[in-house]
This record gives structure tokens, sequence and C-alpha cells, in this order.
């Protein structure tokens, strides 16, 4: 896995409109990186809602929020339309993403919930594994609370 003080590996992949993402194209400003296993779950739609909820306040401060699962676009672009989700949704259906840094669940076939929160450099400050909550909790401190 990815570690804290390393580069966050660059990817390119497609958002949940079927457009190619870049995450080198964020340089410049922080970036929660969280990974979650299944678009419109319980536990994901949890923390989903938690980042839509204080979105204003990330983009307030310039920080970008990305959202990569193993799903399909389509799946992703159902889930972010369904709950209004205003960010950037990742769909990583061939893993590579996941695989890149580390947090595929060989178990399950799907990331594992892993969040990475990113200077503007692209440079991992912060790794948090655990509840939803949590993960909404940490970002808000690191990012928001500063």
């Amino acid at each position: 896995m990815v570690a804290i003080g390393e580069a966050a590996p660059d990817f390119e992949a497609l958002d949940q409109d079927g457009t190619p993402f870049r995450l080198s194209s964020l340089r410049g400003s922080p970036v929660v990186l969280y990974f979650y296993p299944k678009a419109d779950t319980p536990g994901c739609t949890i923390e989903a809602q938690g980042f839509a909820k204080d979105f204003g306040e990330y983009r307030a401060k310039k920080v970008h929020v990305v959202g990569v699962s193993t799903d399909s676009c389509k799946d992703q672009k159902a889930f972010a339309k369904k709950y209004g989700l205003p960010f950037t949704l990742v769909a990583d259906d061939d893993r590579k993403v996941a695989e890149k840094y580390g947090v595929l669940s060989r178990e399950h076939g799907v990331a594992s919930r892993i969040s990475f929160f990113l200077d503007p450099q692209g440079k991992v400050l912060e790794i948090v594994k655990g509840s939803p909550d949590l993960h909404l909790t940490k970002a808000r401190s690191r990012f928001l609370q500063a």
C-alpha cells in the first residue's frame, strides 16, 4: 500500500460521466482521495453523503474530494445522481487504480475503505482506515478545521 510521505501514484480513469479523469490534474490543491467498496451500499452512502454535506466548505478551502470504487461508470453515475453527489467519482471497474494504491481486497475483489489525504504537491499526508464516520471526521479535522 502507498505510505505516508510518498507521492500518490498518478492515474487516469473514467469518472461517473465517462470523462477521463487524471489525479495529477488536481496538483496545486489538497485532495481527499477516498476508496470505497461499492456504490449505493449503506456505509458507502453514509461516507459519500458526509462529503457532499461538507462539500461547500471543502471547495471554499480549495480541497478536492474524489471517490474511487470498482463500480462501472453507469453505477457511479446512478449513485451520484441518486444522492446529489457534487464531486468526482472514479469508475475503477478494471481495478487498476485500487491495485496501484494497494487497496484491492483480494477476498472480495473490491476496493477497501481507505482514504488518502494529499497535500497540494500530491504527497500522502495521512491514511485513514475504518468506519465511514472516522473518514469524515479525520478529513474535516485535517482540511476544514485548519
